[in-house]
């Protein structure tokens, strides 16, 4: 009786300076022409260039290249379908290595990037495109499984780190957190207190706590409940600016 038991796939680590399968997506077709000689200057082949990620999805999975190289930002919203596109093809194909490009540096796209690992993912800012030897340094290191994040970008990462660890809203308890973001919704405290599965006097005693740490102990209590979201709501921005 043959065995019909299917290899295990083992994931490609391409030898160094080896001809790397690159495929590329941006909506603006300068940028597209501008990222494909960026990249052949690098002597890597790039073997499809797109639109939209749908598009992308489709080449990859037609093609298989060794890296991909995308912008954030494509139709039909123009929001975060790089991204979305980025993590899906990391999640089906584990060997291809994913270089995200975006104009800005933004924290809320690094972290939804690279919040869940950084293997094989790199977060470039477009300008790297004028210099081909970041860009397609980027790609060979994604390629064999590294990661690349732009400077830029771990600078304002780590200033937004910073701002968090010196809001108030960092005294904070988890549980005191989870009343604080309960108020933001509106909530009273006898909603607060079913939605969390505790007492009403507890919520109270909460609401005391976070109002002296927020150091909004004078206030009546209507302004200091308000003033609390408001804090609560300003730590959040800048956690993750829109």
């Amino acid at each position: 009786m043959g065995d019909d038991t299917r290899p295990a796939v083992v994931d490609r680590d391409p030898a160094p300076g080896a001809r790397l399968r690159v495929a590329i997506a941006d909506d603006h077709y300068l940028v597209r022409e501008g990222t494909r000689h960026a990249l052949e200057d690098g002597d890597l082949e790039v073997v499809a260039s797109v639109g939209t990620a749908i598009e992308l999805e489709a080449a990859v999975a037609a093609l298989e290249p060794d890296a991909v190289v995308t912008d954030i930002r494509m139709p039909p919203t123009h929001r975060t379908e790089g991204i979305e596109a980025a993590l899906r093809i990391r999640g089906t194909y584990a060997r291809i290595g994913v270089v995200v490009l975006s104009q800005y540096a933004e924290a809320t796209y690094a972290v939804e990037l690279l919040g869940a690992g950084t293997a094989g993912l790199a977060y470039l800012l477009k300008d790297r495109v004028g210099d081909p030897r970041q860009l397609v340094h980027a790609v060979r290191e994604v390629a064999r499984g590294g990661s690349v994040v732009d400077p830029d970008v771990v600078t304002m990462l780590v200033a937004a780190n910073v701002q968090r660890q010196r809001s108030p809203v960092a005294l904070l308890t988890d549980r005191e957190r989870q009343v604080l973001a309960c108020m933001a919704q509106g909530r009273t405290n006898a909603a607060i207190a079913e939605e969390l599965a505790l007492s009403e006097s507890s919520i109270e005693k909460h609401a005391t706590a976070i109002f002296s740490k927020l150091g909004l102990q004078d206030e009546p209590q209507t302004h200091r409940r308000v003033a609390a979201v408001l804090t609560y709501l300003r730590d959040a921005g800048r956690a993750h600016p829109l």
